[in-house]
């Protein structure tokens, strides 16, 4: 039965999710039951095109990746894939009625990674941002507001700007990755070998004010997934506050991480603010 496929794609999304990102899946368990699938399936569909081009370096990425778009769109338009990520990832495209521009953007910005390997101005850096972070935020944020239209417009700058947070914190953490394995700098105007105290600061600030402009869209979310969105924020900020205590010089040749014990601590703390309102 058709029933049984979808249940056990939406429970592979979720295998997926909690795999991948003890973090984010725990930001997810946060979330109301009635909306937690459905981000499981939006998170699966964009960890899987993320792999092909970081992780699979010993096989035809542009192949694999042209793959991956063609089932994609054959999914979209036919409301059914033999691939479970990607059928889960249709019925809640479909649900929500999420642009389909949103889809277009993130994976033309994955497909960019596929030979891009700096980014030299502003703008080229905020259009791979948009594309690989912020359509992520405002297809979650369809999600968070039940396909709402008139609460999305209101919430959609704060959700992008929350989702070039969350992106920039996993560039800053991930440079030694970024730069000795796949080849990449994001960060323009910023050289890596060299990465000295007031780049540094200069990324923080930047990113400091997403997250000020993010958390007031937060406030503003309906409550089945103001939480869960909270204590993703809480994470990150968490994430970005050991940064800014370390050297320039050890985020370059290390990966700073939030233990899993400290998870567990900040989520007791996040839910205590939450529940006193001190968001």
């Amino acid at each position: 039965m058709k029933d049984l496929f979808d249940t056990v794609s939406y429970q592979c999304s979720k295998v997926v999710t909690k795999r991948y990102s003890t973090s984010f899946s725990l930001a997810t368990k946060m979330l109301y039951k009635s909306i937690r699938n459905d981000i499981y399936n939006i998170y699966g569909f964009v960890r899987f095109a993320d792999e092909i081009v970081d992780s699979f370096h010993n096989f035809d990425k542009e192949d694999l990746f042209k793959r991956f778009t063609d089932d994609l769109e054959f999914a979209l338009r036919d409301r059914i894939s033999l691939n479970p990520i990607l059928n889960s990832f249709q019925y809640t495209y479909h649900k929500y009625n999420i642009d389909k521009h949103l889809v277009d953007a993130f994976m033309n910005s994955m497909r960019m990674d596929l030979h891009k390997t700096e980014y030299l101005s502003d703008e080229e850096f905020k259009k791979y941002i948009y594309g690989s972070a912020d359509v992520v935020g405002l297809m979650c944020l369809k999600v968070f507001v039940n396909g709402d239209q008139e609460k999305y417009d209101e919430l959609k700058d704060t959700a992008m700007a929350l989702g070039s947070a969350f992106q920039k914190v996993n560039f800053l953490r991930d440079l030694k990755a970024d730069y000795e394995g796949l080849n990449r700098t994001y960060f323009p105007n910023t050289d890596l070998c060299n990465l000295d105290e007031k780049s540094k600061e200069e990324i923080i600030l930047d990113i400091e004010r997403d997250f000020e402009m993010g958390l007031s869209g937060i406030r503003k979310l309906p409550i089945e997934a103001k939480f869960g969105v909270f204590m993703a924020y809480r994470y990150y900020s968490q994430l970005l506050n050991k940064l800014k205590k370390t050297p320039a010089l050890k985020i370059k040749n290390s990966r700073i991480r939030v233990s899993n014990p400290k998870k567990v601590e900040l989520l007791m703390r996040s839910y205590v603010k939450y529940q006193l309102n001190l968001m």
